[in-house]
């Protein structure tokens, strides 16, 4: 059985709570201090009913205080300090004012004057208040500052995703053209079962982009069932030019990574390498563990950065009639991706081999996840199942 982890509640979660228990143990600390101190003095113990209604009368004072201070903490600082500054002097002065009222009543036997009794309880009323006042600004502001900086948090955090939710559904116009230009020319030719087959796949590959989260992450088995149905669809255009080989180590097949990371990188070299050859090329997604990071390899058999419709293949750029015409995504998606998901934890590399073709190497920490389940929902599990 399955135990749920217990999760410390904040004690400033319930901002009224923890101030009544602070309120609370904050006075019954005061007055067993003056208890203390008047049993140490010898003080009968008939003088405890002056402690307590000295505690009450400093616990509801400082409930007056707290409605009011909290009306000034968000002034302008000259006007919180300088009004604060005029009220507290006043209320130690009626604090100092009802303890000496009680005391003389109490103790009627007593020489000393109400004067006398004022002063001998006004520097103590006014430790007390003092202090409880400096503790509650002292409290309140950093309960501001801490609410402020879990704003800008789930301001940076929204933003990230936002920016991730832009990166992972920059698809390329240009595929789903000629992917629709393609069932077209099929529906034409009434080869309708090669068409209804290529829309189906194109239509769970969407639904597998739009319904996935875009900061959800995904098993290395589950991207290579993805790849493979976005390979089927180019493939019914390409047909033997198109020629793919999976090397997945099996060790990989639970590590963790970016969902749709793979895709971008697999379509540069269809659009670099397979497209402008007569001969097509042959794609290759290699994954392999080195250590304790993940190592993923998308290499092509094409005429790697020599060519002149490639040179500009690391600046997401192409030709279009001698023109360059930006693809707005690629290589600098997945970079832009990368960054966002692992910061500095990440290696992303383009290389090209002695023997010709290009590569990019991406290593990234080996996380895995046995209950893959929890970063990915049901339905992106659906394009390799609804694509046979």
């Amino acid at each position: 059985m399955r135990v749920l982890p217990i999760q410390p509640i904040p004690f400033f979660a319930n901002k009224d709570k923890a101030f009544w228990r602070l309120q609370t143990a904050g006075w019954a600390g005061a007055m067993l201090l003056r208890t203390m101190s008047m049993i140490a003095n010898n003080q009968p113990l008939t003088s405890l009913v002056l402690v307590l209604i000295q505690t009450i009368t400093g616990f509801s004072i400082s409930l007056v205080l707290s409605v009011i201070y909290r009306g000034l903490i968000t002034r302008r600082p000259i006007v919180t300090w300088g009004l604060t500054a005029l009220l507290l002097p006043v209320a130690v002065g009626l604090h100092a004012f009802i303890d000496a009222w009680v005391w003389s009543l109490w103790r009627t036997d007593s020489d000393a004057s109400f004067t006398q009794l004022f002063l001998g309880v006004f520097y103590l009323d006014a430790t007390l208040l003092g202090a409880w006042s400096a503790l509650y600004y002292a409290i309140n502001f950093y309960l501001q500052v801490e609410e402020q900086n879990d704003q800008l948090i789930r301001l940076e955090s929204q933003a990230t995703s936002a920016q991730l939710a832009m990166l992972r559904y920059q698809l390329n116009p240009h595929f789903l053209f000629n992917t629709l230009n393609s069932i077209s020319t099929l529906v034409l030719l009434k080869q309708t079962d090669p068409a209804n087959a290529m829309l189906t796949r194109l239509s769970s590959f969407l639904r597998y982009t739009l319904i996935n989260k875009p900061s959800a992450r995904v098993t290395i088995a589950q991207e290579v069932e993805t790849l493979k149905l976005y390979l089927d669809i180019e493939r019914m255009r390409f047909e033997e030019r198109l020629r793919t080989t999976f090397t997945i180590d099996s060790d990989t097949e639970k590590c963790l990574l970016p969902s749709l990371l793979l895709q971008p990188l697999v379509e540069n070299a269809i659009k670099y390498a397979v497209s402008p050859q007569e001969t097509g090329a042959e794609i290759t997604i290699a994954a392999q563990l080195v250590g304790p990071r993940l190592r993923i390899t998308v290499s092509d058999t094409g005429p790697g950065l020599q060519s002149p419709t490639t040179d500009n293949r690391l600046s997401g750029m192409s030709y279009d009639g001698g023109e360059p015409v930006s693809t707005g995504v690629g290589l600098s998606n997945i970079r832009d991706r990368l960054a966002q998901a692992y910061g500095d934890e990440h290696r992303f590399e383009t290389i090209e081999p002695v023997e010709g073709g290009f590569a990019v190497l991406i290593e990234i920490p080996a996380d895995r996840r046995d209950d893959s389940a929890e970063d990915m929902s049901e339905a992106s599990r659906q394009p390799a199942m609804m694509a046979r």
